[in-house]
C-alpha cells in the first residue's frame, strides 16, 4: 500500500462526522487494527498468545509435547482426572498447599472458594478493594450467583492496610486481597504490610483468600519464594493465561477439606468438564518455560519505565505518569494528559507505520484530557534497549503531536 492509500485509510478510520460510527464499533475497528498491527509487527513489548491465530495457538501444544511434560500415551482425561489432576498437584506442590481443583475460570474458583468459606465461617460477608476483579468486571456475580455480600474496606488505590481491616465497622467472615492489584496499577504491598493485613484479619477471626491471578510474578517485589506467599492465605487462585500464557482456567488452592467440597460445587456450577487436557497441557508448558522468566520480565520492566519516563521528558510532553515507579510487577500503567481517542488514534499510528508496538493496550479516559494504559514486558520485549524505548516514543510522540494538531484544527 502507498503512502497516500496508508494516509487515506488511517483518515478514513477517525471515524469522521460524515461517517459517525456508534461507541461499540469504534471499540470493535480500533481491537481489529490493534490485534492487526500487533501481527504485523517486527518489535513489540510482549506479545500474548490469546492474540496469536490459530494456527499459532495450537503450535503451543505441539511445542508441549516436545517438552515431554506429561505421559502423551496415556488415556486422555475424563472429567477431571487424568492430566488435570496431574495439574492440580504440581500447582498444590508449588503454591504449598495440600490440594488444588482445576477450573475453568477464575471467577468461578473464587465464587467457589468463597462460598465454601461462608458456609464454615457463618458469614457470607466478603470484605475487599472496591477495585477488586470481582466489584469492577464481573457484573456483581458474588450476590447474583452465589448469595454473597461484599463490601468494600477501601477504594484508595492501593491494597487495603492492617488498620482499615482491624477497624472495619462491620463484621465479614472472609478478606479477599487482589495480588497485584490490577486496576490500580498492578501494585502489591510491602511484605510487612502484607503480613500485617493478614493478621488483622485473623483478629476478626476471618479467613484470608487471595485473588492470585497474577500471584506468578509478585515474587521479586516481596523477595519471597510463591510457596512462602501463597503461606499467608488459607485459600487462594491462580491463572494459567493471563501471565503463563496457557489456553486458560485456573486453579483453586487450600486444605483437601475446602478443596474437596470446592469440587462438589465445581460440578454444581458447571465447571465439571469433560475433558480438558488442551488446556492444561498449556498450563503445563507455561509452568515450565514462563513461570521461571517471570523475574527477568519483572526486572527489564523497571527499565523499560524508566525508559519511557526519560523519552517522554526528552521529547517535550508537558506531563506523564509510570504508576507504579519502579513497577511491582512486569506490568504497570502509563498516564499522559490527552485525550484518550487521540492517544490511541497515534498509538495505532505509530504501531502500523513503523511495525513496533510500544502501547498495545486500550486507553482510557481517567478524566477530561486524561488517559491511562497498560504495558506489559514479556519475552519479547527483553530485545529492547533503553534507547530502543526512547527512540519509540519520540515516534509515538510525533504522531501524538500530529493527531493533537488536527483534533483542536476540526
Amino acid at each position: 500500500m502507498s503512502d497516500t492509500a496508508e494516509q487515506t485509510g488511517r483518515h478514513v478510520e477517525r471515524y469522521e462526522e460524515s461517517d459517525p460510527l456508534s461507541d461499540a464499533e469504534q471499540r470493535k475497528r480500533r481491537r481489529d487494527r490493534r490485534i492487526a498491527a500487533y501481527r504485523g509487527a517486527r518489535r513489540v513489548l510482549a506479545r500474548p498468545g490469546f492474540l496469536g491465530t490459530l494456527r499459532e495457538r495450537l503450535a503451543l501444544l505441539d511445542e508441549a509435547r516436545a517438552l515431554d511434560l506429561h505421559d502423551l500415551d496415556e488415556s486422555a482425561d475424563l472429567y477431571g482426572d487424568g492430566i488435570v489432576g496431574a495439574l492440580e498437584e504440581k500447582v498444590a506442590g508449588l503454591l504449598g498447599k495440600e490440594a488444588a481443583a482445576f477450573f475453568p475460570t477464575g471467577t468461578m474458583a473464587q465464587q467457589v472458594a468463597l462460598r465454601c468459606w461462608a458456609g464454615r465461617t457463618g458469614n457470607a460477608t466478603v470484605a475487599l478493594h472496591a477495585l477488586a476483579h470481582p466489584e469492577v468486571h464481573e457484573r456483581g456475580a458474588f450476590s447474583q450467583v452465589s448469595g454473597l455480600r461484599p463490601v468494600q474496606v477501601t477504594s484508595e488505590p492501593r491494597l487495603p492496610t492492617a488498620d482499615e481491616v482491624r477497624d472495619f465497622d462491620e463484621p465479614f467472615g472472609a478478606l479477599m486481597l487482589e495480588l497485584p492489584l490490577r486496576d490500580a496499577g498492578f501494585v502489591l504491598p510491602s511484605w510487612e504490610e502484607l503480613t500485617q493485613v493478614v493478621e488483622a484479619a485473623r483478629e476478626r477471626d476471618a479467613v484470608v483468600h487471595f485473588d492470585g491471578a497474577r500471584l506468578w510474578e509478585s515474587t521479586v517485589h516481596f523477595g519471597r519464594p510463591l510457596e512462602e506467599i501463597a503461606g499467608l492465605a488459607d485459600s487462594l487462585y491462580v491463572s494459567f493465561y493471563k501471565s503463563l500464557d496457557g489456553f486458560g482456567g485456573a486453579v483453586l488452592a487450600g486444605p483437601r477439606t475446602l478443596v474437596d467440597e470446592a469440587k462438589t460445587w465445581r460440578h454444581r456450577y458447571g465447571g465439571m468438564i469433560f475433558q480438558q487436557f488442551p488446556t492444561a497441557l498449556s498450563a503445563l508448558a507455561g509452568l515450565e518455560q514462563e513461570l521461571p522468566r517471570l523475574p527477568e520480565y519483572v526486572a527489564h520492566a523497571r527499565v523499560v519505565a524508566a525508559a519511557l519516563r526519560d523519552g517522554f521528558a526528552a521529547a517535550g510532553v508537558p506531563w506523564t505518569r509510570v504508576h507504579p515507579e519502579p513497577p511491582h510487577t512486569n506490568e504497570f500503567q502509563v498516564w499522559l494528559p490527552y485525550d484518550a481517542d487521540v492517544v490511541t488514534e497515534a498509538a495505532l499510528r505509530h504501531a502500523e507505520e513503523t511495525k513496533t508496538v510500544l502501547f498495545g493496550q486500550p486507553w482510557d479516559a481517567k478524566g477530561p484530557g486524561l488517559a491511562c494504559t497498560e504495558v506489559y514486558v514479556r519475552a519479547a520485549g527483553l530485545e529492547w534497549t533503553a534507547d530502543d524505548v526512547k527512540t519509540a516514543v519520540a515516534e509515538f510522540v510525533a504522531r501524538l503531536t500530529e493527531e493533537v494538531g488536527e483534533e483542536v484544527s476540526q
